[in-house]
């Protein structure tokens, strides 16, 4: 069974960081899959936040996040970080790990065909 098990929210100040783990089983090539980290507020439609692909080369990061957020993957443990530093209480919402052999970009129906249940991150004032 394919599985994205997420964890590492919780509450933390502004300007404060943390490191959300996404780990996967079940892929047969995890390596070969868009990774995609997406997050959902409260009465707001989901939306990207960082992809990468090691098999086509690509990585990049919504607007929103760019140069406070850094996605990253261990291969060897079929995980997937998103590290998120100078946070803010914008921020806030449900992250998601997200992988599809198709998965391409920050659409949350771009080709994802795998999705983890989710880990909660709130940043306070």
């Amino acid at each position: 069974e394919v599985q994205l098990v997420e964890s590492g929210g919780g509450l933390v100040q502004a300007g404060g960081s943390l490191r959300l783990s996404c780990v996967a089983s079940g892929f047969t090539t995890f390596v070969d899959y868009g990774i995609g980290w997406f997050r959902q507020a409260p009465g707001k439609e989901r939306e990207g936040v960082s992809f990468f692909s090691k098999a086509s080369n690509s990585i990049y990061d919504a607007n929103s996040v760019k140069g406070r957020f850094t996605a990253s993957a261990d291969y060897g443990k079929n995980t997937v970080y998103l590290q998120m530093n100078s946070l803010k209480p914008e921020d806030t919402a449900v992250y998601y790990c997200a992988a599809g052999i198709w998965g391409y970009g920050l659409d949350p129906s771009g080709g994802y065909d795998y999705w983890g249940q989710g880990t909660q991150v709130t940043v306070s004032s």
